[in-house]
């Protein structure tokens, strides 16, 4: 079963992004173009009641997310740390006006948001490969390749993905700068984003 996320990221400059853009136009097949709010959440309590049912969430590392669009809104579980080179993912689709009663139901399982994010996507189908152009809202611009694969793939297919990355022309972000701009962003986003 192939539910590995592999991907390769990297953060660009403005100037970057609109000539990747326009490369991309032209040699890619473009796939959409979407408008995302995304928020993670963390466990902020235990919950007595799984926890009394030996709960399966106890000591699982990863991350909950939803996610919507203008069409339609998603329930995302990424295994393992943020950043990582590949995790399993699982990812559930529901209607977009139910968005506002799941997370609701999260804060009353015990969770909180962690951090919010507004972001302009553009997705690509380039070479037997999802390529995505982000323009994060106070986070900044970013490309990320990725394939999905299966366990013990993701070592090869993560270095075809740095590959085609310094293919096209992109220096590849260190892990570290990315957990030092995500820990800057999760402790001010509200102030960033004016909330």
């Amino acid at each position: 079963m192939k539910n590995i996320e592999i991907e390769v990221r990297s953060f660009i400059s403005q100037k970057a992004y609109k000539r990747l853009r326009k490369k991309l136009d032209k040699e890619a097949k473009f796939l959409k173009s979407v408008n995302e709010e995304t928020i993670y959440f963390r466990a902020e309590r235990e919950n007595k009641v799984l926890a009394n049912r030996g709960s399966y969430f106890k000591g699982i590392e990863g991350d909950l997310r939803l996610r919507r669009d203008r069409d339609q809104a998603f329930v995302i579980f990424k295994k393992g740390k943020i950043h990582d080179n590949s995790r399993e993912e699982i990812e559930i689709k529901f209607d977009r006006k139910d968005f506002e009663k799941i997370k609701k139901l999260f804060v009353n399982l015990g969770s909180r948001e962690v951090v919010k994010w507004f972001r302009k996507r553009r997705v690509y189908q380039w070479k037997g490969t999802k390529v995505f152009l982000d323009d994060t809202k106070g986070y900044g611009f970013i490309i990320e390749l990725e394939k999905i694969g299966k366990v013990g793939e993701g070592r090869k297919i993560h270095q075809q993905l740095e590959n085609k990355l310094k293919s096209l022309g992109v220096k590849i972000t260190p892990k570290e700068v990315f957990e030092k701009k995500f820990e800057y962003y999760k402790k001010n986003w509200q102030k960033i984003l004016g909330k």
